[in-house]
């Protein structure tokens, strides 16, 4: 929560991801002061180890003083210390969620008529839409998008069928917005570049990032997908071009007060003309790309930001989240330096907000914490001055670390803020180690009717986003997921994880029945047969 130093080799800073590599796995007891103990002489034991800290003689014979070293590499594979929790932390499920308040919200009817099951028959089934097609009873004699919808929630990926590795962390990797590209932002600083046309996923580009500390931080596309950002540890965000014989890099000046500086969360308007940033210092950085030059520069929480994101296409409304617990929204048509004033507040979490995603309609966004939820807001219900002070409290009587400690157990009780104004909370997946990140899944393939995240245990979870449940589990990574991005228009989601893979998940089916390989009655197709089993046997099915 507070300020906390750095030690890698092209930077420092504080707050969210200061030291990433302070992984997890110290379990607390019963008495937590004993264990705070045991907690920091086994910090220090590994920092000496590792490297990171070396004992020096002081002034006298037996006075001793730690100076700190840096490191241009991450080469300790200690699972403890690599975001590797494994069994050690399985984050509880709530069996069952609290959807009062989303039950009384208009969001649920615009779910239910997206995902083609307003007033419809429970029976949902494949065989039966297809009926009614066929019976005439389909408008313009084809399926609508809500009925396209509901027949993708069929097809949920369940399937590992690509990986990519690398030598140290994936931290980012996102989609285009007509997916036909997916970037992969790595702790060895380059930035990989995938095309993914027509149903590939093969690497055409590496760009070598600049000026970065610690890692890259987070990537974004411009609109028109021909250039790309992402941001370090540095006073710098970076812009470069995707296609062409050679990389031209720019970088954009923020010119931050703070000696050691870092851009948590980037996002670019709608016109591309302006570039906004949340940092380390607790403020909004706005660049004019235009005007090359910083226009904004505005004190919007009392820690780190880290998650920004425009409400809506329009690019006027602006929602970010930090280590306040503390998710604002502000308007950029009247937000000035000099007297920043938020359109309103939204509070609830108990811990530091990791990540923001709106659902790109100006008045629903979800947001992940370090309180191990993920909540649902409708910003026409802002929070009031007493839920604010509420979680305000919260946050400082936290006393974990979330990049290196086990979860407490006070923190894992289903228990909700005096004020909490958001509509759902979701439980069952872990924040440990990084700014863990969330997403509502895609309007055309899915009508949003699912919200996805990473999780610290190494998989990815998918959310009904009206009942609270988890309806699938993707497992095959050894460390934590820190981002997941789903095709905007195919049932492909790709996971980056700390274990150094990029996964692309997919759906297929689990089995085949003799049906199922004839066309006809004794019909046999030998060719596809092998084909569709050989498929099965490679890959990798999830474990739900």
């Amino acid at each position: 929560m507070g300020s906390r130093s750095s030690s890698s080799a092209g930077g420092g800073g504080s707050g969210g991801e200061s030291q990433e590599e302070w992984g997890t796995g110290l379990r607390r007891g019963e008495d937590e002061d004993e264990e705070e103990n045991v907690d920091l002489a086994q910090v220090l034991a590994y920092l000496l180890r590792r490297g990171q800290v070396r004992l020096v003689q002081g002034g006298g014979a037996a006075s001793l003083q730690l100076a700190q070293a840096f490191s241009d590499s991450d080469d300790d594979n200690e699972s403890a210390w690599e975001g590797c929790l494994g069994d050690r932390y399985i984050p509880p499920v709530d069996t069952a969620p609290d959807t009062a308040g989303l039950d009384h919200n208009e969001i649920k009817t615009q779910i239910l008529l997206a995902a083609g099951k307003l007033g419809s028959s429970t029976d949902c089934s494949i065989p039966r839409l297809l009926l009614q097609r066929e019976k005439g009873r389909c408008r313009n004699d084809s399926f609508s998008p809500g009925e396209c919808s509901r027949m993708v929630s069929h097809f949920l990926p369940n399937y590992l069928g690509y990986t990519d590795s690398y030598a140290q962390k994936a931290f980012c990797g996102i989609y285009s917005q007509d997916g036909r590209i997916f970037m992969s932002a790595c702790q060895d600083q380059n930035i990989r570049l995938y095309d993914c046309h027509s149903g590939r996923f093969k690497k055409f580009k590496t760009v070598k990032a600049r000026d970065v500390g610690w890692s890259v931080l987070d990537v974004a596309f411009t609109p028109d997908r021909g250039q790309f950002l992402y941001s370090s540890w540095s006073d710098y965000i970076h812009m470069c071009n995707i296609y062409g014989d050679s990389d031209t890099h720019t970088a954009l000046d923020l010119s931050p007060s703070n000696r050691r500086f870092a851009v948590f969360s980037i996002t670019v308007s709608s016109d591309s003309r302006e570039v906004l940033g949340g940092a380390n210092d607790g403020c909004l950085y706005v660049f004019d790309r235009e005007q090359n030059t910083r226009t904004l520069r505005i004190d919007a929480h009392e820690d780190d930001v880290n998650a920004v994101a425009f409400a809506d296409a329009s690019s006027h409304i602006l929602f970010s989240g930090g280590d306040d617990a503390l998710c604002k929204v502000w308007d950029r048509r009247t937000l000035r330096e000099d007297n920043p004033q938020t359109v309103g507040v939204l509070a609830g979490h108990q811990d530091g907000v990791t990540f923001i995603d709106s659902k790109n309609d100006a008045r629903y966004l979800i947001s992940n914490s370090k309180d191990q939820t993920i909540k649902l807001w409708d910003i026409r219900r802002f929070s009031s001055h007493e839920a604010q002070e509420a979680s305000r409290r919260a946050v400082t009587q936290q006393n974990w670390d979330y990049r290196w400690q086990q979860v407490p157990k006070r923190a894992l009780r289903k228990q909700s803020l005096p004020g909490d104004s958001s509509l759902m909370t979701y439980r069952g997946h872990g924040v440990l180690h990084t700014l863990i990140r969330c997403r509502f899944s895609p309007a055309f393939s899915t009508g949003q009717q699912y919200i996805y995240t990473g999780c610290c245990s190494g998989k990815v979870i998918v959310y009904d986003l009206l009942t609270g449940m988890i309806v699938k589990k993707l497992t095959n990574h050894k460390a934590c997921v820190r981002d997941v991005s789903w095709h905007p228009y195919e049932e492909k989601i790709v996971s980056s994880s700390w274990d150094g893979f990029l996964r692309l998940w997919e759906y297929r089916q689990a089995e085949y029945y003799d049906d199922d390989l004839h066309d006809a009655p004794g019909e046999a197709l030998e060719p596809r047969a092998k084909r569709s089993t050989r498929a099965t046997r490679t890959g990798t099915p999830s474990s739900l």
